[in-house]
């Protein structure tokens, strides 16, 4: 913007940084397959600076088009150490600002990020920034911001701050807001090609993802509920989870395995990805070889241990050892399945095909082996799940690439967002959302472990007395398990970047965490001001049809009302920013999905403020699935009016029996 070019010019060559090239030694995202729009993608790029460097930033650029098929600035990458520093570090003259710099920097901390050179904090593209100008810019509009100010973000680029009222959000952000026609995989590569636009994921984008940890207490749910389901077992000790993928959110799967108490194998093709999670303690073996694997497996099973073991290889071979295994000893050696690569970017990294090694992938034949090893991958799949085995869609849009590649996924009269494995929303989480309960998330930005420990006891306590209070046999069940898994969280050394806590849980208790908090911090229990936050992976923040809302059968799946409303209601009701992006988790142009940011600094207007987004951030979602014939949505939403003063929500009044519909559509 103006700022930046005024503060440009008479500074010249001498104010730029050393250009030092592309990092070495260290993963970097696949290549596209053709460099698209090369002229107007430099241009773009260009822009950020003034005219009297242009000519040597020009070459400089067009060398990282030509290698990379994105600029990303390599040369203004920050020599600083890229961390969350405690909050009061920050040169800002608000503390929402200083909060908003401690998440963008948690974000892009090597440690927690996929492939921090490029921006890329998970999902193998799900991006902070577009290019290391605009986090630059950013980080200057927030050392001004002022509390009469909103910062306004379009794709990762800073439009700039613009007048606005101490009550409204400070920062706004969209991500890939693609006119719909045009919101396809194939124009998403020619729009972040020509760095206009970019693939935020769900917490990437709006600077809330807080490592891997995030998805690890989903996962423990996900596992734990799918043993009661499928296995009909509480105790998970000598059954066997096999899955794949331990890069960004996959990345806690070992650990999630650990935590239920089963044997989890999880096979991934990057050993660079494979050895992180190891040295960081969340894997707890790793092997290259199928024979020690499956050795170290039937050991596992007969002692009942608790495992979890890294496979260095493509999970097409485990799948298919697995299928060996059982038709030449009858021996079924797996007792759920998964799959968590980056499937909803099959082509270009996020799906290794299993014909090709991890280096070569990017060849002109990729599409065409993916799609074959997608349908070896099914089918060895299919011929376990024939046995007492169990496999379901972890919401990487691995069934729909599976469909599109022509694998047997099908099932017989069912609607478009149905397979023939069930995503795990419909069978698992489905039934957690309708009651209210999520991924509610928040961070200590003093940095300080003991502060953390403190929310932790907060939060427990919190939940312990609403149980004593009295609640349904359903939501009790729900209490149990998160306090199972707050006591246990410590313990297993969960924290990988800033000092973060998940927490799924309901409405009722979400509001009274966050004023628990705030009153701590207001006491001084609690030394710095306390972000809250959710995945976007929620009760309302997203619609979906393949996962989030993949258990809507009202026909309104495809619909993003609820996530557009989510994003809208939430700035209002006092949120410190607010985000909303196309295309996180499944891929673009197949979700829609909003998220917040919530700064608790002991005042009393943040403690009115959490009160009343955070009932709105819920039941938002809790009416939509109510609408959508939801029984168990449809008790959660009559509560929380009975219990919320101004809450007054239309309520279906029954859903036509078949007979009545048959009859009246008899010829």
């Amino acid at each position: 913007g103006s700022t930046s070019r005024a503060r440009g010019r008479g500074r010249g060559r001498s104010s730029l940084p050393p250009e030092h090239g592309t990092p070495s030694g260290i993963p970097h995202p696949p290549l596209p397959l053709t460099l698209l729009f090369p002229q107007l993608a430099l241009r773009n790029a260009l822009r950020y600076f003034p005219p009297d460097v242009q000519e040597l930033l020009a070459p400089e650029f067009a060398q990282e088009l030509r290698l990379y098929g994105h600029i990303y600035m390599y040369r203004f990458c920050p020599a600083m150490k890229m961390r969350a520093y405690p909050i009061e570090q920050y040169p800002c003259r608000t503390r929402a600002a200083a909060a908003i710099m401690h998440m963008i920097m948690n974000n892009l901390d090597p440690a927690v990020a996929q492939f921090p050179q490029e921006l890329v904090t998970y999902g193998g593209n799900g991006q902070v920034f577009s290019n290391w100008a605009q986090f630059w810019l950013m980080m200057s509009y927030l050392s001004q911001m002022t509390e009469e100010q909103t910062l306004v973000m379009y794709s990762g680029h800073p439009l700039g701050l613009f007048p606005s009222s101490p009550q409204a959000p400070r920062l706004v952000i969209t991500n890939g807001m693609v006119i719909p026609n045009y919101s396809s995989r194939t124009e998403y590569e020619k729009l972040f090609a020509m760095g206009v636009t970019m693939y935020g994921q769900m917490t990437a984008g709006s600077y809330c993802y807080i490592g891997p940890q995030g998805i690890v207490h989903g996962t423990v749910l996900t596992v734990l509920n799918a043993g009661r389901r499928y296995l009909g077992v509480k105790d998970l000790a000598g059954k066997v989870f096999v899955t794949s993928g331990l890069g960004g959110m996959s990345g806690a799967q070992a650990k999630a395995a650990v935590i239920v108490g089963c044997i989890g194998v999880i096979a991934e093709v990057d050993k660079a990805a494979l050895m992180k999670r190891h040295e960081q303690g969340w894997l707890m073996e790793v092997t290259d070889s199928l024979d020690h694997c499956i050795a170290r497996l039937r050991e596992a099973r007969k002692r009942k241990e608790v495992l979890s073991l890294g496979y260095h290889g493509n999970v097409v071979d485990l799948w298919e050892r697995l299928v060996h295994e059982l038709d030449t000893t009858g021996e079924l050696l797996v007792d759920l399945g998964s799959d968590q690569t980056s499937c909803h970017n099959p082509f270009n990294g996020g799906y290794y095909p299993v014909q090709l090694g991890f280096a070569e992938v990017g060849r002109a034949d990729h599409e065409l082996l993916a799609s074959c090893s997608l349908r070896r991958q099914v089918s060895a799949i299919n011929r376990l799940a024939k046995e007492n085995f169990f496999f379901w869609d972890y919401g990487n849009a691995f069934l729909l690439e599976a469909q599109r590649a022509g694998a047997d996924v099908e099932k017989k009269g069912a609607n478009r967002t149905e397979f023939r494995y069930p995503s795990y929303v419909q069978h698992i989480m489905g039934d957690i959302f309708s009651l209210g309960f999520g991924p509610f998330r928040w961070v200590c930005t003093s940095g300080d472990p003991q502060d953390l420990a403190v929310t932790d006891e907060l939060a427990t306590s919190v939940l312990e007395e609403a149980v004593a209070d009295g609640v349904n046999p359903a939501v009790k069940l729900q209490y149990a398990d998160n306090i199972r898994w707050i006591r246990e969280a410590a313990k297993h050394q969960l924290v990988v970047g800033s000092q973060a806590r998940i927490l799924y849980s309901d409405q009722k208790g979400r509001v009274a965490i966050a004023v628990a908090f705030n009153r701590a911090i207001a006491r001084g229990k609690i030394k710095a001001p306390v972000v809250l936050s959710r995945d976007h992976h929620d009760v309302s923040g997203t619609d979906s049809p393949f996962r989030e809302t993949s258990n809507i059968y009202d026909g309104s799946a495809f619909c993003a009302d609820m996530a557009v409303q989510n994003f809208v209601g939430d700035a209002f009701r006092g949120a410190t920013w607010v985000a909303l992006h196309n295309g996180g988790g499944v891929g673009w142009g197949e979700v829609i999905n909003g998220g917040f940011g919530l700064v608790l600094d002991g005042t009393q207007e943040a403690e009115q403020k959490a009160k009343m987004m955070l009932s709105w951030d819920v039941s938002n979602g809790v009416a939509r699935r109510c609408w959508s014939g939801n029984q168990k949505a449809y008790e959660t939403i009559c509560q929380t009016m009975q219990d919320n003063k101004g809450l007054v929500v239309t309520l279906p009044h029954a859903v036509a029996e078949e007979r009545v519909l048959q009859q009246a559509l008899r010829p």
